[in-house]
């Protein structure tokens, strides 16, 4: 008995101690919205209610990139004789980038050159041998003409000797794209390779930004769609685009990808993580700073100003950017003087001081 008696205590008192701090919760947050005394007047700053174009913002994470990136290799394994360029250079198409040793390929096409005189003789006395002549091959018929070419050798001579030239030809690198170069790491006097990229050229130009959305916002973007671009590390840069590319394919993670081109900007650069903004016209809204909407039991307000005091509203918020919303409101008409700041302890008519009054409401944040 006693040990039940002291079960149903301990019950008791922790209800009790649940009870006092879920009223002290309470408390602290009706607390947070304290009206003025009504000889004080609050200092507000005020912006006119107007029925204007909306573009509703989304934001997202993303990396640009070129759309143009050249792979430069050497195609033969020879000494690197001499490197012209240096990573961050900027190049155009056609300038010499590195040149090979090219003695071991002279020789090369040399001795291509002197098998390729052999078969052609040997070519010669098959044709002399079937009753024909070389020079003028035109009266050669074509299984004669292939026949003498296979027991010649003359194919695989002529194979040899055009593989020597194009090697020699493709001593000197050249820029196939004008670009930047980038990823350079080869060096003078060591031995380039076929399999590795000596350099990348990278169109800086043609950039485009890779970013996701989530599957419900895809509703709210399309093609052309407006975009601004603000790479993490360079906060201060920001650089127009436009939506190029949606692809209609929703991830295990409910995302899709879109890609967007980006206007020149000599400090962006391949790689870089960025912030995106991507923005779409609503047509036109009831818009307001979000600073105008508060919360006064649980639902949204906002003020207006008449005759020196603050006006209650209610309000329904709908679409949103960085810095406004869209609004409705059944008390609301075009040209009613909204209270955007100094609107956090404000009662209905409250008494106010209009400090600041704007023409319009402010802009998203770019």
């Amino acid at each position: 008995m006693i040990n039940r008696f002291n079960s149903r205590l301990l019950i008791f008192l922790v209800f009790l101690c649940l009870c006092s701090c879920n009223q002290e919760k309470k408390e602290n947050a009706e607390a947070t919205v304290r009206e003025l005394p009504p000889d004080k007047q609050a200092e507000v700053t005020v912006a006119p209610l107007v029925y204007t174009d909306f573009e509703h913002e989304l934001v997202s994470n993303g990396k640009i990139s070129a759309r143009t990136v050249a792979e430069v290799r050497f195609q033969t394994s020879e000494v690197i004789s001499r490197v012209f360029v240096r990573n961050g250079d900027r190049v155009t198409r056609g300038d010499r980038l590195a040149v090979l040793d090219t003695l071991r390929l002279h020789n090369r096409l040399s001795q291509a050159k002197d098998v390729l005189e052999r078969s052609r003789l040997e070519m010669q006395d098959v044709l002399i041998g079937q009753g024909f002549r070389l020079d003028n091959p035109e009266v050669v018929p074509e299984e004669v003409m292939q026949l003498a070419r296979i027991k010649s050798g003359f194919n695989t001579a002529q194979t040899s000797w055009d593989m020597a030239t194009y090697d020699l030809e493709r001593a000197t690198l050249t820029a196939p794209i004008d670009g930047v170069v980038a990823n350079l790491f080869a060096k003078p006097h060591t031995l380039s390779s076929s399999s590795e990229v000596f350099c990348h050229i990278v169109d800086t130009r043609t950039l485009e930004v890779s970013f996701t959305v989530l599957e419900n916002e895809l509703g709210l973007i399309r093609n052309g769609d407006r975009v601004t671009v603000s790479p993490f590390s360079l906060p201060k840069v920001g650089v127009e685009g436009q939506v190029s590319e949606i692809n209609p394919w929703v991830d295990k993670n409910g995302m899709l990808q879109v890609k967007a081109s980006v206007a020149y900007h000599p400090r962006l650069v391949e790689g870089m993580n960025a912030r995106v903004n991507i923005f779409r016209s609503a047509g036109k809204q009831w818009v307001v700073p979000k600073s105008a909407v508060v919360l006064r039991t649980g639902k949204q307000v906002i003020f207006t100003l008449a005759d020196g005091k603050a006006i209650w509203n209610y309000v329904q918020t709908g679409l949103e950017n960085a810095g406004n919303y869209t609004i409705t409101g059944e008390t609301l008409k075009e040209g009613d003087r909204v209270i955007v700041s100094g609107n956090i302890n404000l009662a209905h008519e409250s008494p106010v001081t209009v400090i600041a009054d704007t023409e319009e409401p402010e802009g998203p944040e770019q």
